[in-house]
Order: C-alpha cells, then sequence, then structure tokens
C-alpha cells in the first residue's frame, strides 16, 4: 500500500500497520510527539489500522486536531480521578472543546476544594502513565458492561445507538470508558492541565432531564502555553460583559422579573439610544430606507402565511389555545411578514424598487433556560431589522450593499477585524426543515458565493445553518470565552414574496414577484453591546460612552466655575457630569479613571481667571491646560467622527 504524507512524500507498505507504527517508521520524535491523525482528512486514532492507499498526516500538539486528543485525554484522567475520589458519581459524557474539555457527573456540586484535590489526583494519575487500550464491544455486550458497572447514563447513549453497532472503549488501568476516541497512547502525554471550573448542567442538554455537574478544565502540551492560556481566561474574566456591565451600572436582572429580561439602567438605556439614532440616521439619511413601525404580536394566522408557525413555533411566545380560543396570538419573533404587509399597502411599480424598509424592531424568542446568558441570548431584544424588496435584476447589487453597509457599521465600532463570515446553506438531506425547490437552494446558494468571492471576503460554508426560506450570510464573532455567536445576518429570499402574493408591476405592465432581502446593518443591540463591552472591557470610543467628560472642581471654590463649564458642554451635546463631593482631587481623578470616564477636566483658580481647563484623558493621562472653546472643539470633532483614539486600543491590547 502507499502513504501519501503530509509533506506530500509517498512510503510504501507490504503489510496493514497502525498509525503510530506508521509514525515510529519515519522517526521516533514524531512518534513521541503523534497525538493522533488525519486520514483522508478524517480524524483517526493512533492505533487505527492503515490497510489501503491513503493520505495520511500525522497530528501532534500543535495541531488543531492533536491538542483536541490531548484535551479528550485528559477529561478521561479526570473521570477516573472522580471515580477514585468519589466512587458514587455516576459518568455521564467528556469531550474536548475549544477551550480545554468537561466531563459531566451525577452527583452533588464541586467545590473549588474539591476540583484541588480532583488535580492532585489526576497528577497522580498522569505520573503512573497508563496505556489506553482500545477495544469493542456488540452493543448487547457493551449494555450489560456498563451495567455491570452501574453507568446509567453510558448505558442510554449505548442502547441509542444501531443493534448491529460495535461499541468502542478506551481502557486505562482499571478505568474504562465509552468513548470513540482519539486519544493518547499513554496518560503520561497529559502534560500541563488545569481544572478551572464547574456548574449545574443538564443531561444531553435538556432541561426536563437529569441535573448534573459539569467540570471544566483544560490542557496543553507545554506548561508555558497552559500558563498563557490562565492569563487570557483571567483576562477574560476581567472583560465578561455580564460582570463589568453589572459594574459599571449599564443593567441588571431580577428574578421576579425573569431569566433573559435585562433591566437597562440610565447609563446602559443612553448607549443604547446612542447606538439605535446612529443607525437609524445612517439607514435613513444614507442609505435611502424608510421606516416602519409594526405590531409586537399578531395573530396565528400570519405566521401560518410565512411558515414560522410550522418550522419555528416552538421557539415563540404563544398567546392561548388553538383548540380552546377563537383566536390565538404570538409575540412576534421577527418582523418580516409585518413589513410585507407595508409593502403592499400600495401597489408599486418596477420604478419603485429596491423598496428598503427598516424598523427598530423588538422581539421575542422563547429560548431554553440552559441557554441564557448576559446580554449575548435573551428572551426580548431589540434588532436593526430591515426587508429589501427588489426587482431580480437588482439582487446581487443590493445584496452587495447589506454587506457594505454592515462592514460599515463593524467598522465604524472597531470591530470588524474580529468577525468571521459564513455562507448558511441548507441540508438537503432534512427536507422538512425547509421550504422551496432544491434549484432554488443551489442557484441563490451560488449567488451569494458568487458575491462573496467578488468582495474578496474569506467565508466558511455552514450546511443546515440556513433559515428555512433561503440561505444567508451570518457574521460571527467570538465572545471572551471563544463562544461564537451571530452578530449580523443578511438572508436572501426568493419564496416568500410567492406566499405573501407580494409583486410589483413591470414596464409591461405585468405583475412580477420581487425577492426579498432580510438582513440587520448592526444586528442585536443587546448582543451588540454585549459584544462592545467586552471588546472595550468598558472603556468605550468617547461618542458611545454614557458620560463623556467628568468636571472635577479643585475645591468648593471653584464649584460655580465648574457649574459654567459643565452648562457649555451640555450645551453642544455633551455628557458631562461634576463631582462637587468634598474629596481631594486625586481621589476624584481616580474615581473617574474607575468609571473609564474617557475626559476629566480639572479646574481651579487659574482655570477660572483664564477660562482654561486642565485635561486629563484615558488615552494619554495629562494633556495640559486648553481653553475650554478649544476642548469642547476637540471632542465634538471626535464625537461626530466616532474617532476610535489609538491610544486606547494599544493600552487595551496589552
Amino acid at each position: 500500500m502507499k502513504i501519501k504524507l503530509k509533506d506530500g512524500s509517498v512510503r510504501e507498505y507490504e503489510n496493514a500497520l497502525c498509525v503510530y507504527d506508521i509514525a515510529a517508521d519515519i522517526s521516533e520524535g514524531l512518534a513521541r510527539a503523534a497525538c493522533c491523525a488525519k486520514i483522508d482528512g478524517k480524524t483517526a486514532d493512533l492505533r487505527t489500522v492503515v490497510d489501503r492507499d491513503c493520505e495520511l498526516s500525522i497530528c501532534t500538539a500543535n495541531d488543531e486536531e492533536g491538542l483536541a486528543a490531548i484535551r479528550h485525554t485528559a477529561s478521561h484522567v479526570l473521570a477516573e480521578a472522580v471515580k477514585n475520589l468519589f466512587p458514587n458519581a455516576k459518568l455521564a459524557i467528556g469531550p474536548s472543546i475549544d477551550t480545554g474539555f468537561y466531563y459531566d457527573f451525577d452527583h452533588e456540586a464541586f467545590s473549588r476544594d474539591d476540583l484541588d484535590a480532583l488535580e492532585a489526583e489526576m497528577k497522580k494519575i498522569v505520573k503512573k502513565g497508563a496505556k489506553l487500550e482500545k477495544f469493542t464491544l456488540p452493543r448487547a455486550e457493551a449494555v450489560a458492561f456498563m451495567e455491570e458497572r452501574q453507568e446509567p447514563y453510558k448505558v442510554e447513549l449505548i442502547r441509542d445507538l444501531p443493534e448491529d453497532a460495535e461499541i468502542s472503549f478506551y481502557r486505562q488501568g482499571e478505568f474504562v470508558d465509552l468513548c470513540a476516541g482519539p486519544h493518547l497512547m499513554s496518560t503520561k502525554g497529559v502534560k500541563a492541565f488545569k481544572l478551572t471550573s464547574s456548574s449545574m448542567a443538564y443531561w444531553r442538554g435538556d432541561s426536563e432531564k437529569a441535573r448534573l455537574q459539569r467540570i471544566y478544565g483544560t490542557a496543553y502540551n507545554k506548561k508555558e502555553d497552559l500558563q498563557a492560556h490562565l492569563e487570557r481566561m483571567e483576562d477574560a474574566k476581567r472583560r465578561d460583559h455580564n460582570r463589568l456591565g453589572r459594574e459599571m451600572e449599564l443593567f441588571t436582572t431580577v428574578d421576579v422579573i425573569g431569566q433573559g429580561l435585562p433591566l437597562f439602567t440610565p447609563k446602559g438605556t443612553k448607549m443604547l439610544m446612542k447606538l439605535q439614532r446612529w443607525i437609524e440616521d445612517l439607514e435613513d439619511k444614507e442609505w435611502g430606507y424608510v421606516r416602519t413601525r409594526t405590531p409586537l404580536m399578531a395573530k396565528s394566522d400570519l405566521y401560518k402565511m410565512s411558515g414560522h408557525w410550522d418550522h419555528y413555533k416552538e421557539g415563540m411566545f404563544v398567546l392561548g389555545d388553538e383548540e380552546t380560543d377563537k383566536e390565538v396570538f404570538a409575540l412576534r419573533p421577527m418582523t418580516c411578514p409585518f413589513q410585507y404587509y407595508v409593502y403592499k399597502n400600495t401597489q408599486k411599480s418596477y420604478r419603485d424598487l429596491p423598496y428598503r424598509m427598516s424598523e427598530t424592531s423588538t422581539l421575542f424568542r422563547n429560548e431554553d433556560s440552559g441557554e441564557m446568558h448576559g446580554l449575548t441570548r435573551v428572551r426580548q431584544f431589540t434588532i436593526t431589522e430591515g426587508h429589501l424588496v427588489v426587482r431580480p435584476d437588482q439582487m446581487v447589487e443590493e445584496f452587495k450593499g447589506c454587506i457594505a453597509l454592515a462592514k460599515y457599521c463593524l467598522t465604524t465600532l472597531g470591530v470588524e477585524e474580529d468577525v468571521t463570515y459564513h455562507l448558511s446553506k441548507w441540508d438537503p438531506e432534512n427536507r422538512e426543515k425547509y421550504i422551496g425547490d432544491p434549484d432554488v437552494w443551489n442557484e441563490t446558494e451560488q449567488h451569494i458565493r458568487d458575491i462573496l468571492t467578488e468582495l474578496e471576503i474569506p467565508f466558511v460554508e455552514d450546511v443546515g445553518e440556513a433559515a428555512f426560506y433561503g440561505p444567508k450570510v451570518d457574521i460571527n464573532a467570538k465572545n471572551v470565552y471563544g463562544k461564537e455567536d451571530t452578530m449580523i445576518t443578511i438572508q436572501w429570499d426568493a419564496l416568500l414574496a410567492e406566499q405573501f402574493d407580494m409583486y410589483y408591476v413591470d414596464q409591461n405592465g405585468d405583475k412580477i414577484r420581487p425577492y426579498i432581502i432580510h438582513r440587520t446593518s448592526m444586528g442585536c443591540y443587546e448582543r451588540t453591546l454585549a459584544w462592545l463591552i467586552e471588546k472595550y472591557a468598558g472603556k468605550f470610543p468617547t461618542w458611545l460612552c454614557p458620560e463623556q467628560v467628568r468636571v472635577l472642581p479643585i475645591s468648593e471654590k471653584y464649584e460655580s466655575y465648574a457649574a459654567k463649564v459643565l452648562k457649555e458642554l451640555r450645551a453642544m451635546d455633551i455628557d458631562a457630569e461634576a463631582d462637587n463631593r468634598s474629596e481631594k482631587i486625586g481621589f476624584k481623578i481616580r474615581e473617574a479613571r474607575l468609571a473609564r470616564v474617557p475626559y476629566m477636566l480639572v479646574v481651579g483658580q487659574q482655570e477660572e481667571e483664564q477660562g482654561l481647563v486642565s485635561v486629563r484623558s484615558r488615552f494619554a493621562g495629562d494633556e495640559g491646560q486648553k481653553p475650554l472653546a478649544a476642548f469642547i472643539g476637540q471632542i465634538c470633532d471626535e464625537i461626530r467622527t466616532k474617532a476610535i483614539r489609538k491610544e486606547e486600543v494599544q493600552e487595551e491590547a496589552k
């Protein structure tokens, strides 16, 4: 057999060999470093026997797949440690994830002391260096094997597999776990690890099922890499919007109001208002949108027409019962069918298109309680939602325009480099999830693919992530913990106009079905605010700050001048406050810095006599004395241009 290696070279072998033996034949160093492999592009265990011509890539800790194998093995070491220290704990699942690994157990909550004890036990297990041995059993024997070990969750997993399946296990010493792999050859390969936290989790992510305890950890090949990761995690905790947003008094939540229903304080509300005014002015004055205002709920009939009732009902808040109530309503999870009727209100000709509608829409989605997190996933949210009704010949250019608007918003907010672009496609193997013919789906997906390629935007393709009525571009970003969320969506819809009998009259007087683009320009306000809190660690660009300037009189004698300065600032729509407390000026400066106020204006005798202000900023520290009018001109220009001062970005990068 011929084995083509990653460097393009080819090795020939007469007999079948496992991946590890091939690695050893290449070099002993490679065998020692090997964590797993890729055979014809698919991840494989080092124990996998190669008995045919193929392309083989040996993965080490420097590869994503190799690091995942280290972490997966670490999760098994954790499971063994838990069984050693807490024999009554029941095993659930323990995969590797982007930032490390976790394992779920049926057990009482684990304390930090428990995690420390488990780490110590894991080190003992690693030091023993037991080999990981893979073996398989027929399904019935596998069930009996795990029943004997009194592991009900493993039994359930096995029973969900086909009856003719061969079930794989990995043994390390006396510990055995149900697992498909891949794994390291021995526990000695788990060289640097840390258990980071524990939390509650539902079995199989279902809130109706058992409550488990999840232990999170991470593992690396080198202690230095682990330390760097832990430092990143500390920075993530410092930036976590859920903590920082509350600390800065931007938002809060209250149990009696409900999960996923945040309350915005005056500071947070001011930031949302600034974003909303910016977006509405941008769309209406510069991008040719008309603004609509539509109801927060509608009869079920509307959602049945759009297809949402059949495809999205579980995610909606339904008011009433179809069997007992004359009319059933639902809070809207989207605005599109409402805006279609705005379009249909008057007959449109081909000259009226494109017809670009936008709305600051409050939407409601019945998210699972286990999915809630701060502002990133909530049950009520507000979105910069728009729908463009266009002629088919306008579709490509208008779609490009929606991408351009999204990119402009991202650039203005200073986050364009933090996003990835995704072509979200339908899944032809799951036809019941979608409407429309395969030819329409393939054609529209190709249009989007061509647009992204022409615009030289790197993108990945995600099967099964399309809306039920059309493919889309999802612009995604990761939070400080590495979890990816969709920030902006632009959808191609060639189907729903038919269902709502939408048309325009062409130059020949014929009625023609338009196409529709569903899009957001900035996305969800709540999620965007969470993103910005974490991006800037609360040190927002000046134009977005709820408090842009704080005036600090040195003593009570200068409060009248401070009041004059404050009045002139506010007259120019600058968000300013004065700190008139009987505190030393050093204390006031520290308080303003802790509040992340961009500018502090210190005023005393000299400033009052000469009409000056002593400027201190978040960006450059002491900027010296300036005429008040000059400072106002400077900050107004900074606010107008929505500038992001580079000193701040560089400081945050550190």
